[in-house]
């Protein structure tokens, strides 16, 4: 689990759940990586930060132009696939762009074929043939989920996860260890083993200093949240408004350390090293179950710092956020983390199920991204439209990225991030908008 830093008020021990995550990721992680390097030193985008420049072309390795470019292409996608789910649903398996930023339609044999083809190169996308629909796909995920309630616990507690790999036509499942027995239609390449990440680090006592300067406060910037003798460190997401005009922001739901009591935990800003300031929010809503979102209620002396519709990491400039956008695999994504800052990848998962401990996520998505403890609640955006929260890492137990993508290069096992759907979140609280000026 990507999880919050923990830390101690006082002596006495506390205590917090040990989250575990993985997930049945795509294998089209390894079809989106990088594109070609830019030679061109990263200046300053149009709209966009030095500091999300600079991780564009570390690890993605294109123009910020190019970054919106493709991020406006995903949500076309997006639309296209949406009608198309609809209106064609015997043909109709998958869409997603590919290593290059083109659209790209996948269409079965059936009923209605040569019209979504044509509806599909009319808006400039390029159609493949594959076998099957993305309800056939469907059928055999249902049917994977029905064999494995029947195996035994030795078997299923082995299974992270299970989702479909539209890039590969096919289901792909996220197992523990290799040779688990597989129904006979689940293709062994598309079985991926992965090890369960470990638990958060141990931190020093939080010591709550006077109020520091009152600069705005957005997406990517550390906050602790206390509840008794402990802290959990994480990182803001969207700054938003509650269906009554209050003002809010969208996090974590496992970052709330005591989720049993809504509004006992306060949130403090996270002023560096063991320093944080005073009060400045509580929350008024933590999920922790099939989602995994907070929504944090703004102190009246504090709701000036978060009206604003920025994300951003300490010390950087910010990306103004504009809409909320739906996820694609292949879309060009970006988090931002008060623990590791900007860092980008590709979607390459939508619409799957995260085994966290004894808990199901699900409708989340992932990216090749690396993220550590600490950075859980902080936003995931592509281009300049919100699209999810840190949810869970894979590679939580490392110190610092450079390790886990340095291993990722070379065994093809790259760092995944698994996130909570913003527009899932806005869709299960009538009214609660996302701040977009």
């Amino acid at each position: 689990m990507l999880m919050p830093r923990i830390g101690k008020r006082r002596t006495t021990p506390f205590r917090t759940r040990t989250f575990r995550a993985a997930a049945a990721a795509s294998a089209a992680v390894l079809l989106f990586g990088p594109t070609a390097v830019s030679s061109a030193a990263p200046d300053p985008g149009p709209g966009l930060p030095a500091d999300l420049v600079a991780a564009l072309s570390r690890d993605l390795h294109i123009s910020p132009e190019e970054y919106l470019q493709r991020a406006d292409t995903a949500q076309q996608v997006a639309a296209f696939a949406t009608t198309a789910q609809r209106q064609f649903p015997q043909v109709f398996a998958g869409a997603w762009l590919d290593q290059h930023g083109k659209g790209v339609v996948a269409l079965a044999p059936g009923p209605g074929d040569a019209e979504a083809r044509s509806a599909a190169e009319s808006t400039g996308f390029v159609v493949r043939n594959v076998a099957k629909s993305e309800q056939t796909l469907r059928g055999e995920k249902s049917a994977f989920e029905r064999w494995l309630d029947g195996q035994p616990a030795a078997v299923s507690a082995l299974v992270r996860g299970v989702v479909i790999d539209t890039v590969n036509n096919s289901i792909a499942v996220r197992v523990d260890q290799a040779g688990l027995p597989m129904p006979n239609f689940i293709d062994p390449a598309r079985v991926i083993v992965m090890a369960p990440p470990v638990a958060a680090e141990t931190l020093p006592a939080a010591d709550i200093a006077e109020a520091g300067a009152a600069a705005p406060l957005g997406g990517g910037d550390g906050y602790a949240s206390v509840a008794g003798d402990g802290s959990l460190r994480c990182s803001f997401g969207f700054n938003g408004i509650g269906p009554g005009g209050d003002t809010v922001n969208i996090t974590a739901g496992h970052c709330n350390p005591d989720l049993d009591n809504v509004g006992a935990a306060s949130v403090h800003e996270s002023l560096g090293g063991n320093r944080v300031g005073p009060k400045i929010a509580t929350f008024q809503k933590s999920v922790l179950g099939n989602q995994d979102y907070s929504i944090l209620d703004i102190e009246d002396g504090a709701v000036g710092r978060f009206e604003n519709n920025q994300v951003k990491v300490p010390g950087a400039g910010p990306v103004p956020i504009e809409g909320v956008a739906t996820p694609v695999v292949g879309a060009p994504v970006c988090k931002s983390g008060s623990r590791t800052g900007f860092s980008c990848g590709v979607v390459n998962a939508v619409d799957q199920t995260v085994q966290v401990g004894d808990r199901q996520l699900t409708q989340s998505f992932s990216a090749n991204i690396c993220a550590l403890p600490g950075d859980s609640g902080g936003a995931i955006v592509t281009g300049r439209l919100a699209l999810g929260i840190s949810s869970a890492s894979s590679v939580a137990d490392y110190p610092i990225c450079e390790i886990p993508n340095i291993l990722g290069v070379l065994t093809g096992n790259a760092p995944q991030l698994f996130a909570q759907p913003v527009s899932v979140v806005l869709s299960d609280n009538p009214g609660l908008r996302i701040r977009t000026s």
